[in-house]
């Protein structure tokens, strides 16, 4: 066969139709055989075809590059068939159906079959056949066909391509022999029966399997069946198209990902819960195992990372807020979550960290000599759980570091391609926008609960007057903090005044808005204002703070607005004074646990500018061991809860007057209807004291120059009783100079009033209403220095209104501190 002159026309019947050119090519294209066909067909005869390569003489405008293209193409596909141009030895254009098959010469070495028919003297019917025959070869779509056994008698290169079967291992088989043990092929076939027995076509039935030939991944088709029929319409068999759709379908599951990303990721502001929310997604949809680990920094709602140094730098400390994988326990983790995480210096971590970029490792490198060295620990999971690929991405939003999200595979054999890349850097960057809100939220509310508790009272402490306790239990994260407040604040003659408030609104404006009427409220009950007067000049300074708040075009920037509850206890008289401005009554227990809420004027909130019409005081006496219950509406008032039915639930908790408070609290805020509030919940419990009647004295003086005198005696000998000799004399001078001023500037009678309780106060009454002023008189002057030695003397001092005039007095600290 090395150099034949002619092919034997057995040969040439065996593979092509009658009166086809046969020729045979060595494995360089040289003709080394030619039929009497082919010398018709194209002119050349043996002599001057043999020996020499066939592409230079036949190939239609001598393109020898595409003749060296299309013999690599056989090559790769033992073999071609389809339409193609041939030369005439006279340069005319032939058109031939082409069939080229691979031989094997007894040498070992290959050889080509080749086959043409010249169309041109092709009867219709067979040239419509054979053109039929090379649309299907050429045709994008896998098309197989298969007899009434459903074994495999013709296939097209196309089908070959897109799974990766070859010809021979297909053809005389069946679907569930070429691949044993696939369900999906036992299912096809199914179907495939139902076309050759129905005669009714199955249209785009998916088709999932891993296919051989070293697929790294599962391949998806949309298959489509019909039944070929004679011309009587007996079935001949089963023609299926095969179109590849893995592209589309991961395209499509990669949008299902990240549209369930969009509902599962940031459902919360809480940061930790962001990443895990993050891990729970990507576990197993993308990775078998993913860590999220944050800037420690991020947690605790501080300034993130801006940006880091260069490589060797000191690494910054992360924290493991998220974690999931497919096995329990999590065993590819080197720390819990939660804990701090170490970065190797040199590890794709800190590359990651330093570059900003993603990190992509397919098959991961766990040689000696790599980063793993430095890292024995995670090297050690590395082994153990099989990790065999990885990615690492960065977490950053508005230029900033947030941590990073590392991405791994153990069971799953297939490694990270750059899709998946892709994919996972379209979720991290979803979860980065929902960790940095939730991050400077997190910022946001640390300093509003920080700013609210440093203004809220410390300790509290109700003298001699009431016994107090208090609880504050911020709003739940969805909401904020509040602007709710109260204080216990001590006023002259042993009373005490009680106040609490809500400002409207949640977040750290509310809070410093509560903080400045705090401020005013302790600054006006100094003034010692009647709690109606009081909550008057409230009102004016919320309206001057809307005013500032108001922009150029006359709109407030922010919201204020504010209710309180402003009360005046007196332990002498055992009588409070109270008034509101729109918040919600006091309950007041009697010893007996008898509760009411007091008929007292709701007024209207502060900020409406309704003063002083808008605000009435009510004065109450109360019984010895009376306890009061201030609040705000957080406690008594829910979403689906009015507060009719909250105030009735707080007054059958309240019933228990002989409960300490600290206890009687407890339990009050136990009886919540929720665990997680929806705004602030504030409660301020004061039990009433009385002074006893060998703890005040007082005595009405005439207005006469010479009552100073008896003013001293009367007030020494009550100190001589109290055993308060110490202060005999500081008290005869504090006396003597208040008495003086009430005689010589005031009118009508003089009271003079000791009060022994914490402290020592000292109070001369008059009914004058001029307040007296305190002077800083010069070295030349005779008078004017009598405030000022009272100054000096006290502890404190002060002037207040009385319906009758004023009352001007001074404390004095006792030493030791009387027992009460």
């Amino acid at each position: 066969m090395s150099s034949p002159e002619s092919v034997p026309d057995a040969v040439q019947g065996s593979v092509g139709p009658a009166g086809a050119a046969i020729a045979v090519l060595d494995a360089e294209g040289a003709v080394v055989g030619w039929s009497q066909a082919a010398e018709r067909l194209v002119g050349y005869s043996a002599a001057e075809v043999v020996g020499r390569p066939a592409a230079v003489m036949l190939l239609f405008a001598g393109d020898v590059a595409g003749a060296s293209a299309f013999a690599e193409r056989c090559r790769a596909r033992g073999g071609w068939s389809g339409l193609a141009a041939l030369r005439h030895r006279d340069g005319r254009r032939l058109d031939v159906s082409l069939r080229v098959s691979r031989l094997s010469g007894q040498d070992g070495r290959a050889h080509w079959l080749i086959s043409a028919t010249d169309m041109a003297a092709v009867p219709s019917w067979a040239a419509n056949g054979l053109v039929l025959e090379s649309l299907l070869t050429q045709a994008p779509i896998g098309i197989i066909v298969r007899d009434l056994d459903l074994r495999c008698t013709w296939v097209n290169d196309t089908l070959e391509r897109q799974d990766g079967i070859p010809r021979e291992q297909r053809l005389g088989r069946r679907l569930t022999e070429t691949l044993p043990g696939v369900a999906e092929a036992e299912a096809a076939e199914r179907v495939m029966r139902q076309v050759l027995n129905s005669g009714t076509p199955a249209i785009d039935l998916e088709f999932r399997a891993w296919l051989p030939a070293g697929r790294r991944r599962e391949s998806a088709f949309s298959v489509s069946s019909f039944r070929l029929e004679d011309a009587d319409g007996h079935p001949l068999g089963v023609c299926s198209m095969w179109v590849d759709i893995t592209g589309r379908e991961r395209a499509r599951e990669r949008l299902a990902i990240l549209s369930e990303a969009s509902t599962r990721i940031g459902s919360t502001l809480d940061v930790m819960r962001t990443g895990q929310e993050l891990a729970d997604l990507a576990v197993p949809l993308l990775a078998d195992f993913v860590a999220v680990d944050l800037a420690e920094s991020v947690p605790l709602g501080e300034e993130p990372l801006a940006r880091l140094g260069p490589m060797g730098e000191r690494i910054p400390v992360f924290r493991r807020a998220g974690l999931a994988s497919i096995h329990p326990g999590a065993p590819e983790a080197v720390c819990a979550r939660g804990e701090a995480v170490f970065v190797p210096p040199a590890s794709p971590y800190a590359r990651v960290l330093f570059s900003g970029k993603s990190y992509l490792e397919p098959v991961l490198d766990t040689s000696p000599g790599t980063w793993l060295d430095q890292d024995p620990a995670r090297a050690q999971k590395f082994h153990a759980t099989g990790i065999h690929s990885w990615m690492i991405v960065p977490i950053h939003a508005r230029g900033t570091v947030l941590g990073v999200a590392v991405f791994v595979r153990t069971e799953d054999p297939v490694p990270f391609e750059q899709d998946d890349l892709v994919l996972a850097e379209e979720l991290v960057s979803r979860a980065a926008l929902s960790l940095d809100n939730a991050n400077r939220y997190t910022r946001e509310r640390t300093a509003a609960l920080a700013l609210q508790r440093n203004l809220l009272p410390q300790r509290l402490s109700g003298g001699s007057a009431v016994e107090v306790a208090s609880r504050y239990l911020p709003a739940d994260i969805h909401r904020g903090v509040g602007g709710d407040w109260f204080d216990v604040i001590p006023l002259s003659g042993a009373r005490v005044a009680l106040v609490v408030g809500d400002v409207v609104g949640h977040g750290i404006n509310a809070a410093a808005t509560m903080g400045r009427l705090r401020t005013a409220v302790r600054t006006l009950a100094d003034m010692d204002l009647p709690p109606d007067e009081l909550l008057a000049h409230l009102d004016d300074l919320i309206i001057r703070l809307i005013e500032e708040d108001t922009d150029a075009k006359g709109l407030a920037t922010a919201v204020v607005g504010a209710t309180c509850l402003y009360a005046v206890y007196d332990p002498v008289t055992r009588r409070c004074t109270m008034a509101r401005a729109g918040h919600p009554p006091p309950a007041i227990i009697d010893p007996h646990g008898q509760v009411t809420f007091p008929d007292l004027p709701a007024g209207t909130p502060l900020g409406l500018g309704l003063a002083p019409f808008a605000f009435q005081a009510v004065e109450l006496e109360l019984p010895e061991g009376s306890v009061l219950a201030f609040y705000t509406d957080g406690l008594v008032e829910t979403r689906d809860q009015d507060i009719d039915a909250g105030m009735h639930c707080l007054a059958t908790v309240l019933a228990h007057p002989r409960l300490p408070l600290e206890d009687l609290g407890s339990t009050v805020v136990d009886t919540l209807p929720t665990r997680a509030p929806s705004d602030d919940v504030t409660l301020l419990l004061a039990r009433t004291r009385t002074l006893s009647p060998d703890q005040v004295v007082s005595w009405d003086l005439p207005s006469d120059p010479a009552v100073v005198s008896t003013a001293r005696s009367l007030a020494i000998r009550q100190l001589t009783k109290w055993g308060l000799e110490d202060l005999a004399t500081t008290t005869e001078l504090i006396v003597s100079e208040l008495v003086t001023n009430a005689v010589r500037h005031g009118t009508g009678p003089v009271r003079l009033r000791l009060i022994r309780h914490q402290v020592l106060t000292c109070e001369v009454s008059d009914t004058s209403n001029s307040l007296p002023r305190l002077r800083h008189a010069r070295t030349t002057d005779e008078g004017g220095r009598g405030l000022f030695l009272v100054a000096q003397l006290s502890h404190r001092r002060g002037t207040r209104y009385t319906p009758d005039g004023k009352t001007v007095w001074a404390e004095q600290e006792l030493t030791p501190p009387v027992q009460q």
